[in-house]
């Protein structure tokens, strides 16, 4: 299936290290926005990411092959000079249909990868990290990448689309958050693809990933929801949208809905990642809001920190803090506890939590358990103990996405498709050599927005103080439709 790359620009074992990797755009966050400037982009700054990401490679190629041997190139030069028009140049890759880019993002990642294989690298990176430093602008090695974006990770979140539809199903206000804290719980375990911590793709401004799941059981609609996030999936099918709406700081917002059940989640995540000596700590900043339309509640919840592990030897990920989860409208409230591992015993991915009524200062169930595995519920005023969910004894569903010869210019998957083509072959000079060209396009754009005055268009989601809000939610959608019902 796999035929031989076409020869790539060599790049030293450190070069993956450098600092200034995530480039800047010149983008800021909502308060700090520079105000929008008279002045138009070029049009030929609107050129296809992908388009320009091909002939950016082939390019390099052309260049390393015609100059004298041991001559040095540069893949990630901030002053790019302008290509000849007259040069013909062939798609980065073999683009014969011998690769079937989608089956890469399906497959299993490998986990039997080794810091210690690469000690030489691991050892120049900890040379440029001091405790406490932000590691928005270093780079780490391309080998510790995961196959896919973050804005695909966060999809895992609806890994069991079931237990989500399953609270606007319930009766009362108690059931809700029961099932709320039931779904959050069993959220996290389907991100991890791999038994061994890596880093998904940071995503680029403006980037998009969509998907959706079928679930079976669901009553047949075959209305089609055009002015969803996914527009061309139905009433009964769970859809899910993300955009990167800021690069520094890094925020991704992304959006979920199920028509027919008139429930929706909408969240914006921060990370900010910090050296911790023999790890890595990754603090999410942000929240998420469950809306219950046909009930007008709404489940706000945060996110809890993660820590890459063992960094020089195998890297394991746990995650650690205190989240909450709250109903404004009915006063239930939740406090969910994720528990580090102690450096002596002690069992990795623990988690405990406890959901009150309204003006009670005593839980009226606890739970305890793995966040990875069998969790149990103790309700107190029934004086019983019982399974509360168990994540590897229920199903997970697979979410579709539409293949990427389908996908528009900014669509995840076909911006990061060559970088995933490299990292399942274990060509990682291919990998870096396309991961470095997609963030000099986006150094490239930053700086011609800059020069122009131009501030970015954001395509789904609006900023609404320190929040960011998808333009065309569900119950607004709703609302609409009824008053124009009633005219």
């Amino acid at each position: 299936m796999f035929k031989k790359w076409v020869r790539r620009v060599s790049f030293s074992a450190t070069r993956g290290f450098s600092v200034e990797t995530t480039s800047p755009t010149y983008e800021n966050a909502p308060e700090t926005q520079p105000q929008k400037g008279s002045a138009s982009v070029d049009a030929s700054a609107k050129s296809s990411i992908v388009d320009r990401l091909d002939d950016y490679q082939t390019a390099l190629t052309t260049v390393a092959e015609t100059l004298p041997a041991g001559t040095p190139t540069s893949a990630t030069s901030s002053t790019a000079q302008p290509l000849s028009g007259a040069k013909t140049f062939q798609k980065y890759g073999d683009d014969d249909g011998s690769i079937d880019y989608d089956a890469l993002y399906e497959e299993e990642e490998d986990s039997t990868i080794s810091m210690e294989a690469h000690g030489s690298m691991i050892s120049h990176l900890i040379s440029q990290v001091k405790i406490g430093m932000d590691l928005t602008k270093v780079v780490l090695p391309t080998f510790i990448l995961e196959r896919r974006s973050l804005l695909e990770m966060y999809a895992d979140y609806f890994a069991h689309p079931d237990l989500f539809l399953r609270i606007a199903e319930m009766e009362s206000p108690r059931e809700r958050i029961v099932e709320t804290c039931r779904w959050y719980l069993s959220a996290y375990h389907a991100g991890r693809k791999s038994a061994v911590a890596k880093k998904p793709y940071n995503p680029i401004l403006g980037e998009v990933f969509q998907c959706y799941w079928d679930l079976p059981g669901e009553t047949p609609d075959a209305q089609v929801v055009n002015d969803g996030p996914v527009p061309w999936c139905h009433r009964n099918q769970l859809t899910f949208l993300a955009e990167q709406v800021s690069h520094h700081p890094p925020i991704s917002a992304f959006y979920a809905e199920h028509v027919n059940k008139k429930i929706t989640f909408s969240a914006h995540v921060w990370t900010k990642s910090k050296f911790l000596g023999l790890s890595i700590g990754v603090h999410n900043i942000g929240e998420g809001i469950v809306t219950l339309v046909d009930h007008s509640e709404e489940y706000i919840v945060t996110f809890p920190n993660g820590y890459g592990r063992s960094i020089l030897t195998v890297p394991w990920i746990e995650l650690g803090g205190t989240v909450e989860i709250r109903c404004p409208q009915t006063g239930y409230h939740a406090t969910i506890e994720f528990l580090t591992k102690p450096f002596y015993g002690g069992k990795r991915n623990k988690v405990t939590a406890e959901i009150y009524a309204p003006n009670e200062k005593k839980p009226f169930v606890s739970i305890a358990g793995e966040w990875s595995g069998l969790m149990e519920a103790k309700w107190h005023d029934k004086n019983k103990t019982e399974v509360f969910v168990d994540v590897n004894r229920i199903p997970i569903f697979k979410k579709q996405v539409r293949p990427i010869v389908e996908q528009e210019e900014y669509e995840s998957r076909r911006v990061w498709k060559e970088v995933t083509a490299g990292l399942k072959f274990n060509d990682i000079e291919k990998a870096t050599n396309a991961k470095c060209a997609v963030e000099q396009i986006q150094r490239d754009e930053a700086k011609n927005r800059k020069d122009t005055e131009t501030q970015w268009e954001h395509k789904y989601f609006r900023p609404v103080g320190d929040n960011w809000i998808y333009a065309k939610p569900l119950s607004q959608r709703v609302y609409q439709q009824e008053k124009e019902s009633k005219r």
